[in-house]
């Protein structure tokens, strides 16, 4: 899929922002759309499928924490969240909700177009190679399989739909088996932010990828193991 395809919702009640980010993202070539309110967005999010979505979290009627926790549930689309300077809590309940990054606002255009590509290079760049192109960088383990190039996760024989920061989570783990990782290691290493939130957002991530997990194969859900006190590893079965 070329750039040009690249399908984006934008999400916010303020018209003023929505045309700045529309401007700034058709010259890339992404192809936007808009919704000005949380119900709005839920029903353009569930009922098409876009390439990423950029919500503001401060929306009227539901807000968007909210969109993106119901989102969650029926999709893995990426969702970058917008988030007013000082809302720290925001940006950690986002995080726990399953948003993949978040910008603060006021924000350089330039920067969100940065993190824009940088999701999408991540999550769809690859997602359309036939298995035939796969090349040999697969991490293949008895119950689960991680095919890197095709950004592909199969458990018991299923493929298993991730948003892109599960994803990253799973591959970060298990390309060190049975190494721990601390939630400061894993916050700063998958997130890519030194910044002080609440560890939680760990806690839920590895929560999510779980329960996803043991839907198709409990085996391959029981391999993230936690080690109280510490932190979180992919432990291989013996």
């Amino acid at each position: 899929m070329s750039e040009q395809q690249h399908r984006i919702l934008v999400v916010d009640d303020e018209e003023r922002i929505r045309r700045l980010l529309k401007m700034y993202l058709e010259k890339e070539g992404y192809v936007i759309e808009e919704a000005e309110d949380g119900e709005s967005a839920l029903r353009m999010a569930s009922g098409k499928d876009f390439d990423l979505i950029l919500l503001d979290v401060m929306l009227p009627g539901i807000d968007g924490i909210e969109v993106c926790s119901r989102l969650r549930q029926v999709k893995a689309t990426p969702v970058i969240m917008l988030t007013a300077k000082g809302e720290e809590m925001n940006r950690v309940q986002g995080f726990e909700v399953g948003a993949d990054d978040y910008v603060v606002k006021p924000f350089s255009p330039r920067e969100v177009i940065y993190r824009v590509k940088a999701i999408l290079r991540r999550s769809s760049a690859t997602a359309f190679l036939s298995k035939e192109t796969l090349t040999s960088n697969n991490i293949v383990f008895p119950h689960l399989i991680i095919e890197h190039d095709a950004h592909r996760v199969m458990a018991g024989g299923h493929e298993v739909s991730l948003t892109p920061k599960e994803y990253e989570l799973l591959h970060y783990l298990a390309i060190s088996p049975d190494k721990v990782f601390s939630r400061e290691e894993l916050l700063k290493d998958v997130w890519n932010y030194e910044f002080f939130g609440d560890l939680r957002t760990v806690d839920t991530h590895v929560k999510r990828l779980r329960e996803k997990l043991n839907k198709v194969s409990p085996d391959a859900a029981s391999m993230i193991t936690t080690v109280w006190g510490v932190g979180y590893k992919l432990e291989v079965p013996k």
